[in-house]
């Protein structure tokens, strides 16, 4: 018997990985963003049937089969990539750790070792997730908090900010080893309730995200066409 996906017939919409924000020609701001629990969540979705489009960061990931993949390199870059394709996503998974400031001024030379203290002026870079979120005709869309301190607390408030219908908050601080690890602890934060998912790989978190958006969504719609 053939397998129908519990997304079958919808689109999604991915990001993943890190931006970089370039200083000098060699010089960068990033972080240590692996890439890897984006490309889970991107293949849990085309697995379950969903058509999936995945903007990408820079990674050293072999992209899975059957994905349309954006690779891209700075926020501005991410943005008009997610802008691009978000119209006609019926669910927008944010993923990507996006560098929050870049350099006001790129130096076109490398930035000569001259003095003991360099200061660099940063400008705030836009914030992708909630762009999303805000759009007259959202996507389902959804979240990831990258915390290293009070994760329930703040992944919450940032569930409220930005707008979105879930966030998925997780410990990133550099003992758990999350971001460049294969296993995730994520916490699943909607506006009524808050999910304490184990530890589980970076695989079965995205198996486990497919289908309960997918379960929410044909909840919400009151419809079988979701789910199977």
């Amino acid at each position: 018997k053939q397998h129908i996906g519990v997304l079958n017939g919808l689109t999604v919409l991915v990001t993943a990985g890190p931006t970089w924000e370039a200083l000098d020609p060699v010089r960068s701001l990033t972080n240590h963003s692996s890439g890897k629990m984006g490309y889970a969540i991107a293949k849990a979705a085309v697995q379950e049937g969903a058509a999936v489009k995945l903007v990408s960061g820079p990674t050293n990931l072999t992209p899975p089969k059957g994905i349309d993949v954006q690779p891209v390199t700075t926020a501005l870059e991410m943005l008009a990539a997610v802008e691009d394709s978000v119209s006609s996503a019926h669910i927008f998974i944010g993923v990507a750790a996006v560098t929050d400031y870049r350099p006001e001024l790129y130096e076109q030379q490398k930035i000569k070792k001259n003095s003991s203290v360099l200061k660099l002026n940063l400008i705030r870079n836009p914030d992708i997730l909630a762009n999303v979120a805000n759009r007259a005709m959202p996507p389902f869309t959804v979240g990831f908090a990258a915390e290293t301190e009070n994760v329930i607390d703040n992944a919450k408030a940032k569930l409220s900010t930005k707008g979105c219908d879930w966030i998925i908050a997780n410990d990133v601080s550099m003992i758990s080893g999350v971001l460049s690890g294969d296993e995730n602890t994520v916490h699943l934060i909607t506006e009524t309730e808050s999910e304490d998912w184990p530890t589980l790989s970076k695989t079965e978190v995205g198996e486990r995200l497919a289908k309960r958006i997918a379960l929410n969504l044909s909840d919400e719609l009151g419809s079988s066409s979701v789910g199977s």
